[in-house]
């Protein structure tokens, strides 16, 4: 049985991380963010969307702990929190890819199997 402390946890977790993943956008920005710490304005440029979609996502992301922002001069630099974010994503794109594999020899097994 699910014990009412792991669900307390998994709700939490898609609270905070999870749903801030949801747009794929903003899984790009953390890759970006991966590469080099940048400003809204580079982060728009790389995903090539506009500045307040930019600084929309960047705020969703900072509100759940994934991004800090720190003042250089006049301009806001983004990094990442925490670098195991990218582990994790990295982790969901192998799972990913690991599906989309089965699915293709299932296809294929079943295109073979009509000739």
């Amino acid at each position: 049985m699910i014990s009412p402390g792991l669900t307390e946890e998994i709700t939490a977790l898609h609270a905070g991380i999870c749903s801030a993943l949801a747009d794929p956008r903003r899984i790009l920005i953390l890759y970006a963010l991966n590469e080099k710490p940048s400003n809204v304005s580079d982060i728009a440029e790389a995903l090539g969307i506009g500045q307040s979609a930019a600084s929309r996502h960047l705020n969703l992301l900072r509100e759940r702990g994934l991004v800090t922002a720190k003042r250089e001069g006049q301009s806001v630099v983004n990094t990442l929190a925490d670098q195991r974010i990218i582990q994790a994503l990295d982790l969901l794109r192998e799972v990913l890819a690991s599906n989309l594999q089965s699915q293709a020899v299932l296809a294929e097994s079943v295109a073979e199997s009509k000739e």
